[in-house]
């Protein structure tokens, strides 16, 4: 990674269109869900876990955003049964919180029923909780919510030991249909799913149902003693991780946060964080996808969400462009890309936050990337070397490209649609990030 040595002046043209970006997609990002709250009915949950006040910080210990409803879940919506979402910590804690999504909902989400639970690490039971782990997870000590539509909540945090790299079992079980269920697709990770109330299952034998996406769970916090603050990264597909192994945890940023953690046991003189992914495949700096709110939604509408908001976030890295680029209908304009994230970079200096972001990787030999568009690419990554974007960068381009034909990845390092890095491609991502550039606050003016 290499830090830039400092940032000239942008071009009247540049600056008009930043500043339009930022006027139509700030103002939009307000009815993203950030704000909105459930609501917990009087019942209360017997033999309740909530974790009084303890020492520790807060943090991200696993995210992913919302991205839209899922196909198939407009009427029955999944009604009576239990979602056993299985996410991978990055994080130690001894409490541990949920969020919980219904933005893509067009009624009351209402869960009566939520558990969390440490994974078994025995192959075959991914479905399974480990013996005296499973915790019932209350909201306002309540044991039911209800999450209208557009809405989110953020549960009380419950008594558990987690430990970093540790799988976790995020369960709700809902009677009622909402219509439709917001997801994550591509989470290259199986979850299950089972018929009635099986929130408190501890073998994982009624969960028949493999899905390779997360409902309605968009973040899991721990409080820690050794972690003091959260990493995000905001992305597309190539931190989403779409091609690489699944159930395997090889996104570049696990590697990263794993990498992280190994150097900080070590001594090293370096942040403690962790580290969330916020990736969307097909995600673009401008543009979004259909519907109200719209699938898919632009860094620009979902930053205040996905990014600023995430618990104790000291750090935003940022690989986006790509697909700005590729899915433009016409040349794209690199100062239109370049403007777009300096909108983010600004959001996050508001904010106090260090951004750095990363070179767009090479493409040559994926359908969409022409020699013009490739121009367009090395054109956004110069402006990045330049220093004119982030308060550092990561050079994804320089480290992943065939030093024989700069446009295309190393094949070693291609998943083999020439866009997409394999496992070692990803690997290579985390291995070239400079742990060191995690230090320091972000710029006060680019």
């Amino acid at each position: 990674m290499t830090r830039p040595h400092g940032y000239a002046m942008l071009s009247a043209l540049t600056a008009l269109t930043v500043a339009i970006s930022a006027a139509i997609y700030v103002g939009a990002a307000a009815d993203n869900g950030t704000a909105h709250r459930g609501t917990a009915p009087d019942a209360r949950a017997p033999h309740s876990t909530a974790a009084p006040a303890s020492v520790g910080t807060w943090v991200g210990a696993w995210a992913a955003s919302p991205v839209g409803a899922e196909p198939g879940t407009e009427t029955g919506a999944l009604a009576n049964r239990s979602l056993r979402n299985v996410v991978h910590a990055t994080a130690s804690g001894t409490s541990a919180r949920i969020t919980l999504s219904n933005l893509y909902g067009q009624s009351p989400l209402t869960v009566t029923h939520a558990t969390l639970a440490v994974a078994t690490d025995r192959t075959g039971d991914g479905a399974a909780a480990v013996s005296g782990s499973m915790r019932r997870i209350t909201f306002g000590g309540s044991a039911s919510v209800v999450v209208r539509p557009g809405g989110q909540v953020l549960s009380d945090a419950v008594r558990v030991d987690v430990t970093d790299g540790a799988d976790l079992l995020v369960t709700t079980y809902s009677p009622t249909p909402s219509g439709p269920v917001t997801y994550h697709p591509h989470a290259r990770q199986v979850s299950y799913s089972a018929r009635g109330d099986r929130a408190e299952d501890v073998t994982g034998a009624p969960y028949t149902e493999e899905v390779v996406y997360w409902r309605y769970l968009t973040a899991v916090d721990v409080l820690s003693g050794d972690s003091d603050g959260t990493v995000v990264a905001l992305g597309d597909s190539l931190t989403d991780g779409i091609t690489s192994t699944e159930n395997a945890n090889h996104r570049w940023t696990d590697r990263l946060a794993a990498r992280l953690r190994k150097a900080v046991a070590s001594g090293e003189k370096l942040p403690r964080y962790s580290v969330v992914n916020e990736g969307i495949s097909g995600n673009q700096v401008f543009g979004s996808g259909l519907g109200r709110p719209a699938d898919n939604q632009s860094a620009l509408l979902r930053f205040g969400r996905d990014a600023l908001s995430r618990t104790n976030v000291k750090v935003v890295v940022i690989d986006l462009g790509i697909n700005d680029i590729l899915s433009s209908p016409r040349r794209p304009d690199p100062q239109h890309v370049t403007a777009g994230l300096r909108t983010l970079v600004r959001q996050a200096h508001a904010h106090g936050l260090k951004v750095i972001g990363a070179t767009l990787m090479p493409c040559k030999g994926h359908l969409r990337c022409t020699t013009a568009r490739d121009t367009v690419r090395q054109q956004v990554n110069a402006k990045i070397r330049a220093g004119r974007v982030f308060d550092a960068y990561v050079d994804f381009d320089k480290a992943l490209r065939d030093p024989y034909d700069p446009r295309q990845l190393l094949p070693d390092y291609d998943s083999g649609d020439h866009l997409h890095p394999s496992d070692l491609g990803y690997a290579r991502m985390a291995a070239v990030f400079d742990l060191r550039e995690l230090k320091g606050a972000g710029q006060t003016e680019l």
